[in-house]
């Protein structure tokens, strides 16, 4: 793991922020020139959460990596959930612009459907996250940030309820995230504690 490691710390934060940006562009191209099927709105919405929904399972599989497996990706810790913020925004913009499209319409949908609610709870819950960000937040915050940031959790546990509550019937693929992460959640107890839990 320290061949791997060093690695990592040689690789600049910027290419990640690259890197994940591209695929957005990339799924409103396929989108416009059919590549997303007869529905390119609903498809365009669905994959954008989904990088939303992988990025907040990366983010917080960050730590139980260093911890259990020995791996270091804490310096892209903040740039994964950065972008995750910004994969939930194309989400929530295109839902607002491209699919609803009338403003009287999206307090009606947040309000009636359930699945919206939760989903807009979590993008809310993002903000402040967003904004403390930087490293001067981090400084003026001081341990308040780490407690604040521990809202990341529910976040991911509302996203992928979100996804959940989202899809018709019985699909595996949301039910397998809503695993992941609270298994990536349960990870972060102490032992000592998760055990009490058990018992």
């Amino acid at each position: 793991m320290q061949a791997l490691n060093a690695y990592v710390r040689r690789v600049p934060t910027w290419m990640v922020y690259l890197g994940l940006a591209l695929p957005a562009p990339w799924l409103l191209y396929l989108g416009l020139t059919g590549g997303l099927g007869v529905e390119p709105i609903k498809a365009l919405e669905h994959e954008l959460g989904k990088w939303a929904l992988w990025l907040l399972i990366a983010g917080l599989a960050i730590t139980p990596l260093r911890k259990h497996a020995g791996i270091n990706l804490l310096k892209f810790r903040r740039a994964i959930g950065l972008m995750a913020f910004y994969y939930v925004a194309l989400h929530l913009l295109v839902w607002l612009v491209l699919d609803v499209q009338q403003p009287s319409q999206i307090w009606a949908d947040i309000v009636k459907r359930p699945y919206i609610t939760v989903g807009m709870g979590a993008f809310v819950l993002m903000i402040p996250l967003a904004i403390t960000s930087s490293n001067r937040a981090i400084r003026a915050l001081g341990s308040r940030w780490r407690q604040l940031h521990k809202v990341t959790y529910a976040v991911a546990l509302l996203g992928a309820l979100h996804f959940v509550m989202l899809v018709k019937g019985f699909q595996i693929e949301p039910i397998l995230y809503m695993a992941l992460i609270a298994s990536l959640l349960a990870l972060r107890l102490p032992r000592r504690g998760l055990y009490q839990r058990l018992a």
